[in-house]
């Protein structure tokens, strides 16, 4: 379809998408019950039809009605008429579904590995502090010099072992390594997997391909992420969709500018990616979200005000819809401020008035034209959806997770040889080899019974087969385009 997608009507004009400058990036901003979540769906359902692959995070429990027909709404039906839609522009039919979960309940659980993550990531993941980073940076360096595969949490918890127990011979290469770190680091890993996030290590990892599928009528996937139990694990909810967009950014190629987007992402909650991060890990977003459109990946981001969104990103966010904004307090009235400046300048409209004075299911609209120009701001009532506004059965959503094209792909987990199972060989190895080694009666009455020279010895096999081992296993793990990003490294 060339025509564009349409966001709504307005008594001047009708706003639309248009699918060459759908991966230019967009917005959609306003304050809680005025429209956001049922615009979402809107632009994901219209996306899905032109056979655009669609990722989105359910954090109400309620986006996974696209799977349905609509039809059973008053309020839909009124708008529909009033807006008098025709049958291009709107439709009553479901959306092609796949559910995903990372705690593996109301969907296929989604995993990625330790090394995947990347140390920048996994630190703010932990919310470590700079020297705890830098400890948990050596343990990333040891493990890819010497080829071993961070997968889960206990392979991370074995080499952070590893590393502690090392630190005097480790101390030259890589600096210092307390153990007073590690133990927080640990701390923090079983706060995590108390937490659940341990059920996002591990394989098999998710494969980006399955993001990006279309159903026998060509129709866009939409791959909807219950979140709803996740949110509230904020900083694993921002982590984690974050790795996705940089996995992203790193496997697929480039493009250039195609007619539609190979995959759109949406961003709910996009201030949670952004509160507290670090100024390096800001200005990595920025730089993802500036090249990754060549990729053909178009992101949306889903906030409360722009002012969210930190000025490098929102500059890159050439699709706007603003629904209303309330201006209580005084930093609600620079927000109002901040939105109405972001739009390009309509003669006829005031636009920060009419910011404030938006009702449920309106919104100022502006686009890219096919020039990439911005088009003056409008003001719409937003089309609705043709698939059913609000949350599925239990039974329903059974019925999707059996019957999607990845059934029985990623619900049993794989543990395949890596760290722990290496490190703990050696390990054996090592007090079997100190236990076997003779001892003369000199060396008995030299010999100071310490822990600490028992430690010596153990020390000395362990690197003798830590050596050993990286000729065995060959080079080192491969780090893709986002190691020099996040950290992060590919699996093999």
């Amino acid at each position: 379809m060339t025509d564009g997608i349409l966001i709504g009507k307005g008594s001047e004009a009708a706003v639309h998408i248009w699918p060459r400058m759908a991966n230019r990036h967009g917005l959609v901003a306003g304050a809680t019950g005025t429209g956001k979540t049922v615009t979402l769906q809107r632009l994901a359902e219209q996306f899905s039809r032109r056979g655009v692959p669609v990722f989105l995070a359910d954090v109400k429990g309620d986006l996974a009605g696209i799977s349905q027909p609509g039809g059973d709404n008053a309020k839909v039906a009124e708008r529909v008429s009033e807006l008098q839609l025709d049958e291009v522009e709107f439709a009553y039919r479901p959306c092609p579904v796949t559910l995903w979960d990372l705690y593996g309940e109301q969907g296929h659980p989604v995993r990625t590995t330790i090394s995947e993550m990347g140390p920048l990531l996994l630190a703010r993941l932990l919310n470590l502090n700079d020297v705890q980073e830098g400890v948990l940076n050596i343990c990333f360096r040891v493990a890819d010099d010497n080829g071993l595969l961070l997968l889960d949490m206990k392979d991370l918890r074995a080499m952070l072992n590893y590393v502690a127990e090392h630190a005097a011979s480790l101390r030259t290469t890589f600096g210092n390594v307390s153990a007073a770190s590690v133990g927080a680091i640990q701390r923090r890993l079983l706060q995590l997997e108390d937490q659940g996030g341990d059920l996002l290590f591990g394989e098999p990892a998710l494969d980006l391909a399955d993001l990006m599928q279309t159903d026998i009528n060509g129709q866009g996937i939409i791959n909807v992420l219950a979140a709803d139990k996740l949110i509230h694990n904020r900083t694993l909810y921002a982590t984690f969709l974050l790795w996705l967009l940089s996995e992203l950014f790193e496997q697929l190629p480039e493009v250039g500018d195609p007619d539609q987007p190979k995959l759109v992402f949406f961003f709910d909650e996009a201030h949670l990616l952004f509160d507290d991060a670090p100024k390096v890990l800001t200005d990595k977003v920025e730089q993802v979200v500036r090249l990754i459109r060549s990729k053909g990946v178009g992101v949306y981001f889903v906030t409360q005000s722009p002012m969210d969104v930190p000025d490098d990103v929102l500059g890159q966010l050439g699709n706007r819809v603003q629904h209303a904004l309330r201006a209580f307090t005084p930093r609600d009235q620079k927000a109002v401020r901040a939105a109405a400046q972001t739009f390009r300048t309509n003669p006829a409209l005031d636009t920060e008035t009419a910011i404030t004075a938006l009702g449920v299911g309106e919104a100022l609209a502006s686009t890219l034209d096919l020039d990439g120009i911005p088009s003056i701001v409008e003001r719409v009532k937003v089309a609705p959806p043709g698939s059913q506004l609000g949350p599925i059965s239990e039974a329903q959503r059974r019925t999707l997770i059996e019957g999607s094209l990845v059934a029985g792909v990623y619900e049993k987990s794989l543990d395949r040889e890596s760290a722990y199972e290496i490190l703990k060989l050696m390990a054996d190895q090592a007090a079997i080899a100190a236990e076997s080694t003779p001892v003369t009666p000199a060396q008995q009455r030299t010999r100071t019974p310490s822990r600490g020279n028992r430690q010596t010895a153990v020390e000395a096999f362990a690197s003798s087969a830590m050596r050993s081992l990286g000729t065995q296993i060959g080079r080192q793990i491969v780090r893709g385009v986002m190691g020099s990003l996040f950290g992060g490294t590919r699996r093999r």
